[in-house]
């Protein structure tokens, strides 16, 4: 599975396939009472396959990504017709109302609230139109929710700050929305621009999918002017040449790929890769950016390996992380 075009396709029908599985399912739902306890293609008629709502929100963006990347693969036909099926404006409208419903305000803030956003820069036409109130929402939530932070989220699942930052920040440069570009810019200054020293020890643990030293780097990255990076790099990480940062930068293996949790060590060589690799082009020729670009070489290979799995703790999930990867 060498080529591409191959690997696209089997992470399509990977997808498709996690996205038609309605069971098994884990949901994240307050009960108000009886009535609120429901099957998830009724709580949720556009995002309920794929185990659970952000990884059904990311396997829709995978396979739109997909289909306009690809447009002439054997596999666009039936991922447009899966996005056409689900996406429609009745479908969305019932997220939109699901999300707005009492004591959500911070459900799935903020990873699920980010993959929509990415999602929606994906989408055009009607789809397109028919989800705008609900990324709109998803943008409101994630910056009143960051704004009331003291300190960021440092964790390396769904919480992080900085992984959900970094695409909002993506998002408000697509749609030209400078006003919220800038409040994130001063979020991520606030939050990271004071960091030193990040502890690499203690930066992996054993259910981690994301970095968050290097997830802050990627935020920095974006907000910084290229100079400026490179100097808040060198105090951020400042021995890139010891043998304590060599073991740091080494892809992970998945303890058990079975294992809901234990299968994130696939993904985290995945997000690894795209962050090492942004962050090694945002970096002046030199060894820092030799060091980190190889390291980025490295989790790719590692990352892509695992990222067709035959059980479904991976995926569900990991094809979304190898396409943000591969067409970054």
């Amino acid at each position: 599975m060498s080529e591409p075009a191959d690997l696209f396709a089997a992470i399509a029908a990977q997808t498709l396939a996690a996205l038609d599985r309605p069971y098994p399912n884990h949901i994240v739902h307050l009960l108000a009472s009886d009535e609120d306890a429901r099957p998830p293609r009724e709580l949720h008629p556009a995002f309920h396959g794929s185990f659970d709502w952000h990884s059904s929100v990311h396997g829709h963006w995978c396979l739109a990504r997909l289909a306009r990347m690809e447009p002439d693969g054997a596999f666009v036909p039936g991922a447009r017709a899966w996005l056409t099926r689900s996406l429609t404006a009745k479908n969305l409208r019932g997220e939109l109302d699901y999300l707005r419903a009492s004591g959500r305000d911070g459900f799935e803030r903020p990873y699920g609230l980010a993959w929509i956003l990415e999602l929606a820069n994906e989408l055009e036409g009607e789809m397109r139109q028919a989800i705008a109130p609900l990324e709109g929402l998803a943008a409101e939530r994630l910056l009143a929710g960051w704004e009331k932070l003291t300190v960021p989220v440092r964790s390396g699942e769904h919480s992080q700050t900085a992984f959900a930052l970094g695409f909002a920040w993506d998002w408000a440069k697509r749609v030209n929305d400078v006003a919220y570009g800038a409040r994130l810019d001063a979020l991520a200054r606030r939050f990271y621009e004071n960091d030193h020293g990040a502890p690499m020890a203690y930066d992996l643990s054993a259910a981690d999918f994301l970095s968050p030293i290097l997830a802050e780097a990627d935020v920095m990255r974006r907000v910084l002017a290229p100079k400026d990076f490179a100097l808040w790099l060198s105090t951020y990480l400042p021995d890139l040449e010891s043998g304590r940062a060599r073991a740091w930068l080494t892809p992970v293996q998945s303890l058990d790929r079975a294992d809901g949790k234990l299968a994130h060590w696939d993904g985290l060589n995945l997000s690894r890769a795209w962050m090492l690799e942004a962050i090694a082009e945002a970096l002046p020729a030199g060894p820092r950016k030799d060091i980190l670009g190889a390291a980025g070489t490295a989790h790719r290979e590692a990352g892509l390996a695992a990222c067709l799995s035959e059980h479904f703790a991976g995926a569900h999930w990991l094809g979304s992380f190898a396409v943000y990867l591969l067409t970054r």
